[in-house]
């Protein structure tokens, strides 16, 4: 087994080393940490470090930044403009001979201001301020979904390591077993075929074993790219997988989620900006009304000649008394999006009701399991144990031996699934909730409701004065490379060093 696993690893150093002949072997890692190191680490850890090194996060900060400057741009919109323009002309040709100069240049300076535009600038202006919350609530779901899907990538190592101990015991088990049948084979009590088929079921366990180190190799290097490490970082897991009673029940939580749940407030102000830009759709029925102030100079020379000046200060106005149905349409389209958003924002609502109900149950489920499959593992070490003495004294089969082998693996894999499930549907439940991460929503709503900007609002909302401070984004991170030199040994070898070590002691 140990053999094997060194055959795969050499194999894939090799494999490394063709792809990269010729080219410079380097390695990016996060803060000190390289591939090489073995990272001691707990879940509390490992979420803060989803938090600081997760894409996911990155982009919905960068999508917050750019709801701020949209909103920026609306406010914008009623802002005096000013500009200035410049126009040079030569002249020539028979018209032009009597002409004293042949050179003309004019500067004309203006400032527009728009006086009132049907309520299409209002209305731009709360269509982006929506936009901004819906924004900063974005980032709160975004963290939230992080910190669930980090949490399941650490129970999922967590979830293989016991299956390793669980499949190690199996093999050491058999293994003794078959030096047992191999004894009593030398002194002719038992047939040869108990011999063969006790050899079957040890390689079958062997195979199981190097499966589920399989299986912890990948699940650590899915949780070291979650969280920003290089995929081939060994990490150690501080923490274990534990029962810890859960007391709310399903009418509690499902209330808690629909206040709570960042998307339930995401798709209401979804509804509001397209309420908005209804009434947007409406302006085109209005008159628009724009004030401007011009002053222009013109002379001969760029910089001297005969100079003239002229000014002009006035109010324009304009009403489009027949569009040929453009604004009905406009009004329609903008009435059947918001229908669409209204639909969604109770879809929204049954499907949180539906999320919730749903990991409830899955909890309830996983918490029954544990109790049983811890029964069972009981029923299974004392029916191998019996196994074990009937087979010795003759009264029973090899074949008895080895069903009582699988049975009790079986249980002690199913305990502690029980126990992941547990844990899972835990985590997944306080995600569907709308458990925060950093701000409130239900006091952000309340202070977006009051008129408060969206740093005020955050402010109020936040749950840790980190939280308060605006989010703002930084440059790119570069990609997290594997070091291809690395010689450090794989995850599952660490895990089995480590429970040779452990029986040494025993």
């Amino acid at each position: 087994m140990k053999i094997c696993n060194r055959i795969k690893k050499n194999f894939r150093r090799k494999l490394a080393a063709a792809l990269v002949a010729g080219m410079m072997a380097f390695s990016v890692g996060f803060g000190s940490v390289n591939a090489a190191d073995v990272v001691n680490i707990t879940l509390d850890e490992t979420i803060q470090r989803a938090f600081e090194n997760n894409r996911s996060i990155k982009e919905s900060v960068a999508e917050r930044e750019q709801a701020y400057w949209s909103l920026s741009e609306a406010r914008r919109q009623t802002n005096p403009q000013l500009s200035w323009s410049l126009n040079a002309q030569r002249f020539g040709g028979d018209a032009y001979r009597d002409y004293t100069y042949h050179n003309a240049f004019s500067h004309t300076a203006a400032i527009n201001i728009p006086i009132y535009q049907g309520g299409r600038l209002k209305e731009g202006r709360k269509y982006a301020r929506w936009g901004l919350s819906n924004a900063d609530l974005a980032l709160e779901d975004t963290m939230q979904t992080v910190r669930l899907q980090s949490t399941i990538y650490y129970f999922n190592v967590l979830q293989y390591r016991n299956l390793i101990e669980v499949y190690e015991e199996e093999v050491v088990t058999l293994q003794e077993h078959l030096r047992n049948v191999n004894a009593q084979f030398r002194v002719g009590t038992v047939a040869k075929v108990d011999v063969l088929e006790s050899q079957v079921e040890l390689a079958n366990a062997q195979q199981n074993l190097v499966n589920i180190q399989n299986s912890y190799d990948v699940a650590v290097a899915q949780l070291n790219n979650y969280i920003g490490l290089p995929a081939d970082t060994v990490i150690r897991p501080q923490d274990t997988l534990t029962y810890k009673k859960y007391n709310l029940d399903l009418g509690d939580c499902t209330a808690y989620a629909l206040e709570n749940r960042a998307d339930a407030a995401m798709a209401d102000y979804a509804v509001k900006q397209a309420e908005s830009n209804k009434r947007s759709a409406k302006a085109g029925w209005r008159p628009s009304v724009s004030g401007s102030v011009s002053k222009g100079f013109t002379h001969e020379h760029l910089f001297s000649g005969k100079l003239s000046d002229q000014w002009a200060a006035g109010i324009s106005a304009s009403w489009n008394i027949f569009d040929g149905g453009i604004t009905r349409a406009q009004v329609n389209q903008a009435d059947a999006a918001l229908t669409r958003a209204q639909e969604v924002a109770a879809q929204t609502r049954e499907q949180i009701q539906l999320d919730v109900q749903s990991y409830f149950l899955q909890l309830r489920a996983a918490e029954k399991n544990i109790a049983t499959t811890q029964a069972s593992v009981i029923l299974g070490e004392e029916n191998y144990k019996i196994s074990q003495v009937r087979y010795a004294a003759g009264v029973g089969t090899n074949l008895d031996v080895m069903d009582a082998s699988r049975k009790l693996t079986e249980a002690r894999s199913n305990y502690f699934t029980a126990l992941y499930n547990y844990n899972t549907a835990k985590a997944s439940l306080d995600r569907y909730m709308g458990v925060p991460v950093e701000i409130d929503v239900v006091r952000y709503v309340e202070s977006e409701a009051a008129g408060k900007t969206a740093a005020e609002s955050r402010e109020d909302a936040a749950l840790t004065s980190e939280a308060a401070a605006v989010p703002e984004t930084n440059e790119v991170a570069p990609v997290v490379m594997i070091d291809f030199e690395n010689s450090s040994p794989l995850p599952s070898e660490t895990v089995e060093n480590e429970m040779t070590r452990e029986q040494a002691f025993q």
